[in-house]
């Protein structure tokens, strides 16, 4: 426990399969979700409130604190001063996605992510995916962004506090999901139905294309319903994680709706 002094460049210290959590932000968050650390880094000079309770908080959970000289805390302005050695946080199974829900009594609420490659998006939509309450997101395994350290600034710590499943078939996914009995609505500029016209409620699967070709032609014929965003101006279509943002918020003012007493139009039957 205690402060061991010398300085340490993450890259040579970092052990096979670890990942460098860069920002203060991201270190917090992962210790108060009690994420293993092997060890937490921190610049000379470094002080403030959020440093302090990184290096209280390590220190209680026995996690060794190592004070380095700032030409040896790799990382930039993005590290702020702070980094965290962790193990690469384990994805999860879809199926435990599943089960958390039913643990909480709750319909699953889920957001797929088909080939989002870009870590602020992803980290983005983590974020909104937390705030929004939903049970987990899944990601395929290739062409898309895997849990880096960047996603986790970018989510503001939401990363730790979401469980992520990693799929080799996303399609296959969508019928397992469909199985489970889960609902599976998709976006689409062409889709014929506005996101505010639909009933959307969960069972749910939310699914998201990635950036510039949105959803894969395959994904879309697995979804059970196509809705679109209503773009009224010169631009065709909104960044991943602000129309995300918007449909899953919907979905939360559907959902108190109903809890309020108003079920809302009928859904329509699976084919």
């Amino acid at each position: 426990m205690g402060t061991r002094e010398g300085p340490e460049r993450p890259a040579a210290g970092a052990a096979p399969g670890e990942d460098v959590l860069a920002g203060r932000r991201a270190v917090v968050e992962a210790l108060r979700a009690g994420r293993p650390l092997r060890k937490v880094l921190v610049s000379r000079g470094a002080h403030g409130d959020a440093v302090r309770e990184i290096i209280h908080e390590a220190r209680r959970r026995g996690i060794t604190v190592q004070f380095v000289e700032p030409r040896h805390l790799h990382g930039g302005s993005e590290a702020q001063g702070v980094l965290g050695l962790a193990a690469v946080r384990p994805m999860v199974e879809v199926d435990d996605i599943l089960a958390a829900a039913a643990r909480r009594g709750e319909p699953p609420f889920i957001l797929v992510l088909d080939s989002v490659e870009d870590p602020a998006n992803l980290g983005a939509l983590i974020r909104t995916a937390d705030g929004a309450g939903v049970h987990g997101v899944i990601i395929p395994r290739h062409r898309a962004a895997g849990l880096t350290s960047a996603v986790a600034r970018a989510s503001a710590g939401a990363v730790e506090h979401v469980s992520v499943a990693v799929v080799t078939n996303l399609v296959r996914a969508l019928e397992d999901l469909k199985r489970s009995g889960l609902w599976v609505v998709g976006t689409g500029m062409g889709a014929a139905q506005l996101y505010h016209e639909a009933r959307l409620l969960p069972p749910l699967a939310v699914v998201m294309g990635g950036e510039g070709r949105g959803l894969s032609r395959l994904v879309s014929e697995h979804c059970d319903l196509l809705v679109r965003l209503p773009m009224r101006g010169h631009i065709e279509s909104l960044n991943v994680s602000v129309a995300a943002g918007i449909l899953l918020y919907d979905i939360v003012r559907q959902i108190a709706g109903t809890s309020a007493g108003n079920p809302g139009p009928p859904r329509a039957h699976r084919e």
